[in-house]
């Protein structure tokens, strides 16, 4: 059959009521209410049999009895059931279109997209059957009661329920508050719960969201009204709730007895109490509250609202203001400064990161973002690296470990006269260490370990994440990046030997970048040859060169990231080394035996400062003025959980500007991706940022003083990021670098002489994974992954619709059943649905459809501005070995300092791009493979664009 076929009435009505009325069975409490309003114990096995008539209804009688049909459907049945269970209470009511959405959502990950189609356009055509056998036959519905918190039953309040949703849907466009009541009744069931309701509601808008963008919105909403049940109940210390109409004058009194509940809680620093807390109560905007998309709303409630007892006690805009008051504890005129930075937060305009938004305003304010750390070469020191990792990822800090100073495998210890292991057996240690330290249950510990490629335990090193050989030398949960030198492209480049060797007998050469480290590299070369070095190995450095892209696209891991730019740009270079990257590849600090790089994050959302004719200038200004004196002030209010942190950020006073938003401000300004005008757009959005960046942390070193090291460094010398890439082309001996520049950089420069730098490095552009779904925009610098898709979170799983596609294609009459339909199908793209125009399909191409020449480009016009680095994901459709090893050089010539993910795709979303149009039918096709010959169909490692890290 072809991929639209039709189920058959009998095997269709099975599919869908087996699968309503289907339940994970944990225990007896594991319950799902079915269409007509009553509640069945759970059934497992009846998802794999609605599966099994999914089949046959699209495959036909050949499927019967197939024993690959039947391995799929118990796979299928295994994951939709855990998914099902993953996120939710051992009791919570499972409700039908949940269930749907995950066997549809099952179908679609699994590949089988002919059945998937099939099962979704049918699920749509027995909604409107529904629909219009309910409009015929409308009955008030039969008298339910509802079961309180103190277990007492009482009538539901249906005209409270209809007024919810009602007020929920006011001002959406495309939001019909009558299909969300309608969809509610039919899950609502006699002796239903109060949360269970406010579920009922919120499932029932969010199974619309494909349909229309704006129901995310509105589930948002209807979710605010369970978040407000809970907090009001908790600070009155009795059952409460409220509309938002009337929260709008609520919120100062429940905003004053919030910060007194947080305090006897022990959760919020008393300081805080001691605020005038009726002007800021006054300063909250309550209609700030309707701004949040579901997954954003979500997110803060599973993840960020402070809670006890399972109760959320903490409101979106009484969050933003506990973070507000908890940056401006050591104002002079802190309730001020604390209203100012309440504005930039509640807004959107600016984020600031996970671990800020976190812990501001705690009793354990440990507010940064990442930590670089270097490993000594001995016992003590590796596992005192060992302690000090667990201790700064408990409090949220994404960590980067320079491993390169310890001695490979082979080397002598003297102590023992003994020979070593290498770093593999500690990397493990190291590895176990971030699985058990997850912040609470917030997310998930991470580190990443950076090794530099001359190490003799580089080969090893390349195979850690791999899923064959001896599993304890294997680190499957940590993250591992290549550090490499310039001399190394260079062997690479001219088709030359390479030699590795063990730290203990060229411990010079990790301090050592440029000519320096060329001088120093020959000079031990020349040793080895005479015999004078122990332990060395001589490889083909082309050959090696190509093992670092076959893991990386086979694994996901070791990264590539290069230690020339890092360290001949660096403003720090006076004091120390730049030895490694973070957890996500955006920073890039000097660390030592006796500092611990730390760094401060946050990022502007640039969608909120960009219209249809251009950048808001002023108000970027004003914007990136506030927010780098936020990211001061998290320096002196940190709490820190090792001396070396503390010492190393007071002395340096370093902080990361980013940006998030950049797919967003494109589609604003009409701009393709994929275009020298957004390459173009990349350079001036980052050069504003960069400039007025650089500005504010002058004026806060007239008002605060420059920071200790400030002599000696590049910016005492004149010398700017723009400036920096000359020294870069200088020890290269090519440019790679576009210089332009439009703003008045020479005034600026005069500014930093006469009064200095409050911050060592200012900027860096971090992931924004998380702080992006706040606030409701597309993820730092990354095109757009797809324009229709699940993601999948800790918080569970969400329909994303890009909302702008959207809202043209209605303009063009376009948008429609068959379209969402037809997106779903081809993963997002509009590359291959006929009716879309041209002009559309390059405004919204997604990343996969985008060449990654155009990511590099892009990233390379901002890298000249920025005084640290950024996390780059590149995107490969249809990888080769060629093509990798031609964009890795490209992204070296260009001077990036860093990248991140390489992301490629699996064979049957290639398959599904050769899709022939006479027939309907798959042609079956080979998936091009690299020329170093990866294992087939490996892709990314990390299925979503999501880094659960820096922010």
């Amino acid at each position: 059959m072809s991929s639209t076929a039709t189920y058959s009435d009998s095997a269709a009505d099975g599919a869908v009521y087996t699968l309503a009325s289907a339940e994970h069975e944990e225990g007896p409490t594991r319950r799902v209410a079915r269409r007509n309003g009553s509640v069945t114990p759970f059934d497992p096995s009846k998802i794999s049999i609605a599966l099994t008539k999914a089949f046959l209804a699209v495959e036909g009688s050949t499927a019967a009895g197939s024993s690959r049909v039947h391995n799929v459907v118990e796979e299928l049945t295994d994951r939709v059931v855990r998914a099902l269970t993953r996120h939710g209470e051992a009791g919570r009511l499972l409700h039908i279109e949940e269930i749907q959405d995950q066997v549809e959502l099952a179908l679609m990950r699994g590949g089988h997209h002919k059945v998937a189609r099939a099962y979704v356009l049918y699920r749509e055509e027995r909604a409107r059957r529904r629909q219009t056998e309910q409009d015929a036959t409308e009955e008030k519905p039969a008298n339910l009661n509802v079961q309180l918190v103190n277990g007492r039953l009482a009538p539901l309040d249906a005209a409270r329920l209809s007024a919810i949703i009602t007020e929920a849907c006011e001002g959406l466009d495309g939001v019909s508050a009558e299909t969300i009541l309608s969809e509610t009744r039919r899950n609502l069931y006699d002796g239903i719960t109060l949360d269970e309701v406010s579920l009922a509601t919120i499932l029932a808008s969010r199974s619309l969201v494909e349909t229309e963008p704006n129901y995310s919105r509105a589930s948002a909403r209807l979710l605010l009204d369970k978040l407000r049940r809970e907090a009001l109940t908790f600070v009155a210390k009795r059952p409460e709730q409220a509309t938002q109409a009337e929260m709008a004058k609520r919120y100062p009194a429940y905003f004053r007895d919030f910060i007194a509940a947080g305090i006897e809680a022990e959760m919020i620093d008393p300081e805080l109490g001691r605020f005038d807390l009726q002007k800021l109560g006054a300063a909250l905007k309550p209609e700030r509250d309707l701004q949040f998309q579901y997954l954003g709303l979500q997110t803060l409630y599973d993840r960020y609202f402070l809670h006890k007892d399972g109760a959320r006690y903490e409101l979106p805009q009484a969050f933003f203001m506990r973070v507000a008051m908890g940056l401006a504890l050591r104002e002079i005129n802190r309730e001020g400064r604390a209203i100012e930075f309440y504005e930039l937060l509640s807004s959107f305009d600016f984020m600031c990161s996970t671990p800020t938004l976190f812990n501001a305003g705690t009793l354990r304010p440990q507010l940064s973002s990442c930590f670089l750390t270097t490993i000594s070469d001995d016992l003590e020191g590796i596992f005192k690296a060992v302690k000090d990792n667990a201790l700064l990822a408990k409090y949220s800090g994404g960590l980067g470990n320079d491993w390169t100073p310890v001695r490979g495998l082979g080397a002598t210890i003297k102590g023992t006269n003994g020979k070593s292991q290498g770093i593999v057996p500690f990397l493990k240690v190291a590895n176990d260490t971030a699985i058990a330290v997850n912040q609470g249950g917030k997310r998930k510990g991470a580190v990443c370990a950076y090794l530099e490629t001359w190490h003799i335990d580089i080969e090893e090193f390349l195979d850690l994440r791999k899923n064959t050989g001896d599993e304890r030398r294997r680190t499957h949960d940590m993250n591992t990046a290549n550090w490499v030198p310039d001399l190394f492209m260079e062997r690479v480049e001219a088709d030359g030997d390479w030699t590795l060797f063990s730290p203990d007998e060229t411990p010079d050469l990790h301090d050592l970048y440029g000519p320096e480290f060329k001088e120093a590299y020959e000079a031990y070369e020349g040793k080895a040859a005479r015999g004078e070095i122990r332990v060395f190995k001589t490889v083909r450095a082309v050959e090696l060169w190509r093992r670092m892209l076959t893991m990386l696209f086979e694994t996901g891991h070791p990264w590539i990231t290069f230690k020339d730019p890092c360290n001949l740009r660096s403003p720090q270079g006076h004091v120390g080394v730049v030895h490694s990257s973070n957890l996500c590849t955006e920073i890039t600090l000097n660390t030592s035996k006796d500092e611990v790089a730390v760094c401060n994050l946050g990022s502007i959302n640039l969608a909120a400062h960009v219209n249809e004719k251009g950048i808001d200038l002023a108000k970027l200004a004003r914007t990136v003025s506030t927010a780098m004196r936020m990211l001061d002030n998290v320096i002196d209010i940190n709490f820190y959980t090792i001396p070396e942190a503390r010492r190393s950020n007071l002395r340096h006073r370093p902080v990361g500007l980013g940006l998030m938003g950049f797919q967003d401000a494109l589609h604003t300004l009409r701009i393709p991706y994929a275009s020298e005008a957004a390459v173009e757009f990349a350079d001036r959005s980052m050069e504003a940022i960069s400039f007025h960046a650089i500005s504010a942390s002058v004026e806060l070193a007239k008002e605060r003083g420059s920071y200790q090291s400030f002599a000696g460094s590049l910016w005492s010398k004149g010398v700017l990021p723009i400036h920096s890439i000359d020294a870069v082309a200088k020890a290269r001996g090519f440019d790679g670098m576009d210089p332009t520049a439009t703003l008045d950089w020479e005034e600026l420069r005069q500014r930093v002489a006469a009064y200095g730098m409050r911050n060592s490095n200012c900027m860096a552009i971090a992931p924004t994974a998380t702080i992006s779904n706040i606030c409701g925009v597309s993820q730092s610098i990354e095109p757009a992954y797809q324009n229709l898709f699940v993601k999948s979170n800790m918080s569970g799983d969400f329909t994303v619709v890009n909302a702008a596609l959207v809202r043209d294609l209605k303009e063009r009459g376009l948008w429609d059943a068959v379209m969402v339909s037809d997106l779903k199908y081809y993963d997002g793209s509009l590359g291959q649905i006929d009716r879309v125009p041209g002009d559309l399909k390059a405004l919204y191409a997604t990343a996969f459809e985008i060449d990654a020449s155009w990511l590099v480009e892009a990233a390379s016009r901002r890298q000249k501005w920025i005084d640290q680095a950024q996390s780059l994901n590149l995107y490969i459709a249809n990888p080769s070995g060629r093509k990798l090893d031609e964009l890795y050089r490209l992204a070296w010539r260009k001077g990036l300092k860093t990248t991140y993910y390489l992301r490629s795709q699996s064979a049957t979303h290639v398959e599904k791009s050769t899709l022939n149009r006479s027939d309907g039918k798959l042609n079956a096709v080979a998936v091009p493979q690299p020329a170093f010959e990866p294992q087939a169909g490996k892709v990314c490692a990390i299925e979503d664009p999501d880094c659960e890290a820096c922010q």
